[in-house]
């Protein structure tokens, strides 16, 4: 008998977007690192697009890819228009990425597969069923996507990231899901506040007043920018403020920078992305200016971040609204939605700015719905499920 231990296989799938791709590897970096501890190794094998983001990610962190065909259906609110030439030459691509799928899972016989949505995701969570795997479907947002809707009929164990979720489901799906939460990244939650001040040179901040970290992701956000530029003098006067604003809108606000007392410049720092620094900017903001996708508002509250969220309007299913109104209604954030206004701004950030009670309250708040630990309890549901299927060869 050979003395090495048998390799537990991870077979991912999901992506397209951060909002699929990064918990997944949040997951997978936290089963290999328990796996670890009994001296078990990880063999993982991530199948998606090869022009989607988690082919990025999966070079970058050395970590097997394969791909997979797959089409993308264009919903529409009048039937007709899902008979598009687009929807039906992507959906005749569907066989073929089933029986892709279904060569990939027979070949590297995964104990477990692990689908965090996107239509990638569909093609391997029918071949699990094909061929007995265990599934485990876990969503990042309230409401299931349509791939995850799919395969949730069909999965071992369903995992949501928020409570709320449970009563939207089937029962015949409920009775098999868990709330686990949105793995956040390990990094996120340990950053050095003084680690940002000397990385991004913020020694002319005012320590007398609070940090304002506004960022509308890594392609920053129109709607947030303007209100922004039309508040700087405002806000300045309150706060010291970190503004990640996109690479395509930052001459734009250097300029309104160069239009900025001295005094005042000195406490606004402007950046078009902010990479590695994140945690440490994120540790040192006292309040945060933000969208509210799924990875956000799991950041947010497993740091206990008071938040202004400013949803995108155009979100899949109203479900950055749906966050932020969620968040306000447990008093862990303010929403402003539609046409938001600088003085709707100011009238949200006032009482913030002024006041270290307020933001404590808010942030307490913010930290009791937060699940820090969501990475760990996705990897229990997937030991869970790998368990009937181990002996499978």
């Amino acid at each position: 008998m050979s003395s090495n231990p048998r390799e537990f296989r991870l077979l991912v799938t999901g992506g397209g977007t951060g909002g699929h791709t990064y918990p997944a590897l949040t997951t997978l970096r936290a089963l290999q690192a328990r796996l670890a501890e009994e001296g078990t190794p990880v063999g993982v094998l991530w199948a998606g697009t090869a022009n989607g983001l988690e082919a990025k990610v999966t070079a970058s962190e050395g970590i097997r890819f394969t791909t997979v065909a797959t089409g993308k259906l264009r919903r529409s609110s009048n039937p007709l228009g899902m008979l598009s030439a687009s929807n039906m030459k992507d959906m005749a691509r569907v066989p073929l990425g089933v029986a892709q799928a279904r060569s990939i899972v027979a070949e590297f016989k995964p104990d477990v597969i692990l689908s965090t949505g996107g239509y990638v995701a569909v093609p391997i969570g029918l071949a699990a069923g094909m061929l007995r795997r265990p599934l485990v479907v876990h969503e990042q947002t309230v409401r299931l996507g349509l791939a995850n809707r799919l395969l949730a009929k069909r999965a071992t164990r369903v995992a949501v990231s928020s409570p709320t979720t449970l009563e939207l489901l089937p029962e015949t799906v409920r009775e098999r899901t868990v709330v686990t939460g949105n793995p956040v990244r390990a990094e996120v939650m340990s950053g050095d506040a003084l680690k940002a001040v000397d990385a991004l040179g913020l020694d002319s901040f005012d320590p007398d007043r609070p940090v304002l970290y506004v960022t509308g992701g890594a392609q920053g956000a129109v709607q947030i920018n303007t209100l922004i530029a039309k508040s700087l003098p405002w806000l300045l006067e309150h706060t010291n403020v970190i503004h990640q604003c996109g690479p395509n809108n930052l001459q734009e606000m250097f300029e309104r920078t160069a239009e900025l007392p001295a005094d005042l410049a000195a406490r606004y720092r402007v950046l078009g992305f902010v990479g590695a620094e994140l945690p440490d900017v994120l540790a040192l903001a006292d309040v945060v200016i933000s969208r509210s996708g799924a990875g956000t508002i799991a950041e947010l509250t497993a740091l206990g971040k008071p938040s202004v969220l400013v949803p995108l309007p155009s979100s899949a299913g109203d479900e950055q609204a749906h966050n932020a109104r969620r968040l306000q209604d447990l008093g862990a954030a303010i929403a402003l939605e539609g046409d938001v206004h600088e003085t709707d701004l100011r009238a949200a950030l006032r009482p913030l700015l002024s006041d270290v009670g307020r933001r404590k309250r808010m942030s307490d708040a913010a930290r009791e719905h937060g699940r820090p630990d969501a990475a760990e309890r996705l990897v229990d549901v997937l030991l869970e499920a790998a368990r009937p299927g181990k002996s499978q060869e």
